[in-house]
């Protein structure tokens, strides 16, 4: 599969429906921006099980503000609605794809207690 544009619009329905996605964050005149991005569409293609989303931070400012981007490329990856990898800077083939296998070797029911675990404990000092 190869790489989806996310806009606010498309974002939380883009992670609510899929198990994982990886979303660069990015611009057209960032120059690491430029080279991550074969690299990006390249692992994508040999991953079609799982999405692999690009936001324009400069057409979505919102996305970028609500995620805290202040350093592009921003690489995300996301797991049943759950962000277990966030880093800005380009990575090389290799290194994203052995992200992506270890992102896909999560025990998600570990991160998902972990998960409500703090958040019980935050409303309960709320």
């Amino acid at each position: 599969m190869s790489t989806v544009a996310l806009s606010e619009a498309t974002f939380n329905s883009t992670i609510a429906d899929n198990e994982i996605v990886f979303v660069d964050f990015w611009a057209s005149w960032c120059g690491p921006c430029r080279t991550f991005a074969p690299v990006f569409e390249t692992v994508s293609e040999a991953n079609p099980d799982i999405v692999f989303a690009k936001v324009d931070t400069e057409a979505e400012p919102a996305l970028a503000q609500a995620f805290a981007i202040s350093s592009i490329p921003t690489l995300m990856a996301i797991r049943d609605g759950v962000v277990l990898f966030s880093q800005p800077g380009a990575l090389p083939e290799q290194a994203l794809t052995q992200l992506v296998e270890a992102i896909r070797d999560v025990d998600m029911v570990e991160v998902q207690a972990s998960v409500a675990a703090e958040r019980a404990k935050n409303e309960a000092t709320n």
